[in-house]
């Protein structure tokens, strides 16, 4: 049940009709080619049959599958006075689909595998990991959480990695002050480039006690895990994956105040207000210590 919840607060549509729900969760095919250049579609579907054989005897009916290039699609209807759906519901509270849901409040008090399992689920919707996500350094690797829209359900999500000792590394916002601090593209004629996807980033050793069930996810995952662990060893370097942003120093660099800071795109709770650094957005909405 936690993983289910998980998968549909990372990518799910509620549909819900007067007798019966539809629920369906998307699986994006981020690329076309696993790290070890296998088709991702392969990897999918094999996970899916797993994720099914998990799912399907808690549910009670057949969970559909459906396999397109650049996604794939899990959806299944329910009585809503049948048990298992009421449950979901619940949880789910007046949500239509991930970009308006929350996660209940419910979940922080899961017990721990639970919630490594909610947020597993998430992971497997909403997660990559790849060479290309390192922090300076090429081995510092990093697992990419990506959430459209839902500035609470990141805030959401931080607080309940939080919860089992995970540290979020970065938060890149969809915010204008941090993705286009600079004003560059603003003034090369694109001033709502800063709209896209909230990335929730945290370093791919710090994520393994949570993982991905989807199998190319976490094959990756191991791998570069491993590969930042002996970068670290070789480099010398003393860093620390596990802080939290409020354990470490806060080097104060001024941004340019951006034209967009009162665009209606930015949640009511912080729209207007000048950002110097992720960490102020995070503490504003409410992730901190």
């Amino acid at each position: 049940m936690s993983y289910l919840l998980g998968m549909i607060c990372g990518n799910g549509q509620i549909k819900r009709g007067p007798t019966e729900t539809i629920i369906s969760i998307d699986i994006p095919h981020k690329k076309l080619e696993t790290e070890s250049c296998n088709d991702v579609r392969i990897y999918v579907k094999a996970s899916i049959a797993d994720i099914k054989s998990t799912i399907e005897p808690l549910l009670g009916t057949n969970i559909e599958f459906i396999q397109n290039k650049s996604n794939s699609v899990l959806y299944f209807t329910k009585r809503n006075d049948d048990y298992i759906m009421r449950e979901v519901l619940r949880f789910i509270g007046d949500a239509t689909s991930h970009e308006n849901i929350r996660i209940n409040k419910e979940v922080f008090l899961f017990t721990w595998d639970e919630r490594v399992n909610f947020l597993k689920g998430f992971a497997d919707v909403t997660g990559y990991i790849r060479k290309s996500n390192y922090f300076f350094d090429k081995y510092m690797h990093r697992v990419y959480l990506e959430v459209p829209n839902n500035w609470l359900l990141v805030i959401d999500i931080c607080n309940l990695l939080k919860s089992v000792d995970i540290p979020v590394q970065n938060i890149d916002w969809a915010h204008p002050n941090i993705r286009d601090g600079n004003l560059t593209k603003y003034k090369q004629g694109n001033p709502g480039f800063w709209k896209k996807e909230h990335q929730i980033k945290i370093f791919a050793n710090e994520f393994e006690p949570i993982g991905f069930a989807v199998i190319h996810k976490n094959e990756a995952l191991h791998e570069l895990s491993n590969e930042l662990k002996v970068g670290l060893h070789i480099s010398g370097k003393n860093i620390d994956t596990h802080k939290y942003y409020w354990e470490g120093r806060y080097i104060q660099r001024d941004k340019q105040i951006h034209p967009s800071e009162n665009d209606p795109f930015i949640i009511a709770d912080i729209r207007g207000n000048h950002y110097n650094s992720w960490k102020d957005i995070a503490r504003d909405l409410g992730y901190d210590e």
